[in-house]
């Protein structure tokens, strides 16, 4: 195998996602159509009777022809320059007020790649056209390629009150957390495709080897952005190998430090070495590609820019917090992804440290907690969204440990809120400790997957 699948994998996702390949596909396709319109009209002159007189009345006048794809031309590129620099604020703002990191879902925006494309795309087509519009030696004027570039042109003008609307409603807090939530749910879905309910899945062995285990070094620093199953298994059953990956996705590798530690030194030389690193996308930013806790770590970082006493903003990050109650469900929600990997069935080949709910609950609600201590609105967002993913956990452990969780919400709060405000959160986390209590955890209908929304009506 090589190396080259996951590469492609990597550039396309890159690619796909930038303000590069969309606009400049459509631009492409675009001046394709002028050139290849004004040649077929050159070639079949009975295709501009198809115009009517009124769009075009000179149709003799090669000049009049010209003239209207100059100037189609020239202010396409003057509304362009207009266009970059309302994007380029956008962006600086959202950097500004939101966080840097959330500058990955403005550039994979759809609506904004389509916007640069159409209108390159329109000088492109007009710039095409000119070269057939022409008074010597024989005049002619490519009366359909014309007015198929003045229909651009009122397009353009659509399309420019369309993205103008578009950006004023991308630079909303609560339009940029939905993104961000539904992406990350995109990723779940694709790292954990069955639903918990689906079937059990039984309990992996834990194996402790007696064999020793090699290093397997890393040659590039960065961030761990994807790494392929499915080569890494392959791998180590063709070598008769147990692989074991020392850092997850989305954690940082420095180059010279351990990336895998595999069984036996013997039956791995240097090529094969380069071959299993090539297993893993190692990049210098993270992204959504298998890296949930990315998504999550946005969300937390504009939650907590907006409890900053320079910004004290607590609507923003309650509307965080309800988008990170959404993605928590969702993963708990789903059967997680293996990380003990057999092939045949009594063989460990691959273990791969996957990010646990623990993690994600971490991640989405210490640092919040630990800012929040004096705001009683996000600290009882907080305990509702520990309220909504404990009734969907039937795990009796895990509920108690999520019930600890709201209780250090609360313990935070003493102190530094009105008697008030305690009181409201002392009754939420009494409603959270109903749902951790043995015969809730046995009995509590909320507790079942199969309806949800019952617990989830009492918070």
């Amino acid at each position: 195998m090589n190396r080259l699948p996951l590469q492609l994998r990597s550039v396309a996702y890159a690619l796909r996602g930038g303000f590069l390949v969309r606009p400049l596909l459509i631009a492409m396709a675009l001046g394709l159509c002028g050139a290849v319109l004004s040649s077929v009209e050159e070639a079949a002159p009975d295709v501009a009777a198809w115009v009517p007189s009124t769009l075009f009345p000179s149709r003799e006048d090669a000049q009049v022809a010209q003239v209207i794809l100059s100037v189609i031309a020239g202010s396409i590129m003057t509304v362009v320059s207009i266009v970059f620099a309302i994007l380029l604020m956008t962006l600086t703002l959202a950097s500004m007020q939101f966080s840097p990191r959330i500058l990955i879902s403005f550039v994979r925006d759809r609506g904004t790649q389509w916007t640069l494309g159409i209108f390159l795309g329109t000088f492109c087509y007009c710039v095409a056209a000119l070269p057939a519009a022409r008074s010597m030696p024989h005049p002619f004027a490519p009366v359909a390629t014309v007015a198929g570039a003045m229909l651009l042109a009122l397009i353009c003008v659509g399309w420019l009150l369309f993205f103008i609307h578009h950006i004023s409603q991308a630079i909303s807090v609560n339009h940029i957390v939905d993104r961000i939530a539904g992406e990350t749910e995109q990723v779940i879905d694709e790292l954990m495709p069955y639903p918990r309910t689906s079937y059990d899945r039984t309990a992996s062995p834990v194996l402790d080897p007696d064999e020793p285990e090699f290093p397997i070094l890393n040659e590039v620093s960065g961030y761990i952005r994807f790494i392929d199953v499915p080569r890494l298994m392959h791998f180590a059953r063709a070598h008769h190998l147990r692989v074991r990956v020392t850092r997850g996705v989305g954690h940082f590798v420095p180059a010279g430090v351990p990336l895998l530690m595999i069984s036996r030194r013997a039956r791995l030389d240097r090529n094969r070495a380069v071959e299993l690193t090539g297993a893993f996308d190692i990049g210098p930013m993270r992204t959504l590609q298998q890296d949930v806790e990315f998504g999550v770590i946005q969300i937390a970082d504009i939650a907590l820019r907006a409890i900053s006493p320079a910004v004290n903003d607590p609507s923003t990050a309650i509307s965080c917090i309800d988008q990170l109650t959404r993605i928590l469900i969702r993963w708990v929600d789903r059967l997680p992804p293996e990380s003990r990997l057999f092939s045949p069935p009594h063989v460990l080949r691959v273990v791969l440290p996957w990010i646990e709910l623990e993690g994600l609950l971490n991640t989405a609600i210490e640092q919040i907690r630990a800012y929040a201590t004096t705001d009683a609105a996000v600290s009882l967002r907080l305990l509702r969204l520990l309220h909504d993913v404990a009734v969907t956990v039937e795990n009796g452990a895990l509920r108690q440990h999520i019930v600890e969780r709201g209780r250090r919400v609360v313990d935070g709060c003493r102190g530094r809120l009105p008697p008030d405000d305690m009181a409201r959160l002392e009754q939420r986390l009494a409603g959270l400790e109903d749902l951790g209590s043995p015969a809730n955890a046995l009995n509590d209908p909320g507790s079942s997957h199969h309806s949800p929304g019952e617990g989830r009506h009492q918070a």
